[in-house]
């Protein structure tokens, strides 16, 4: 049975709610659901700035286990808002044009902070030696 190596991003929610921001099994990885914050705790309001804080939150996961963007198989996107599915998508379509992902977006009720309009998850499936 292959190793499981966590990845933590500091998130103040991984130890309470008892999670880990990337878990890699084998040659596969999940991310966990990622919000749009910043190390200071700040969460910018428009959805496009939010998408692209989540990614940049996921990339570094993805690195940390050993994974790239280019290993990503699935996506899934929670919004809180239909009207923010253009801004999203326009984040999501410059990140994979070429590597099309399976992929996944809902509009939620609401998320764990009020302040995010979007929470990502993705699923890698690493090629090759890493």
């Amino acid at each position: 049975m292959s190793e499981r190596r966590r990845v933590s991003s500091g998130s103040p929610f991984e130890p309470t709610i008892g999670f880990s921001r990337a878990l890699r099994v084998g040659d596969r990885v999940w991310v966990s659901g990622t919000g749009p914050v910043w190390v200071d705790g700040t969460c910018p309001d428009d959805a496009g700035t939010q998408t692209r804080r989540c990614f940049d939150i996921i990339l570094a996961a993805l690195a940390e286990a050993g994974a790239t963007l280019t290993d990503v198989v699935r996506t899934r996107m929670y919004l809180t808002r239909a009207d923010d599915a253009d801004a999203v998508s326009a984040v999501h379509g410059e990140l994979f044009s070429e590597i099309l992902p399976a992929a996944t977006m809902v509009v939620v009720a609401a998320l764990l902070d009020p302040r995010w309009r979007i929470e990502i998850e993705v699923d890698a499936l690493i090629r090759g030696e890493r």
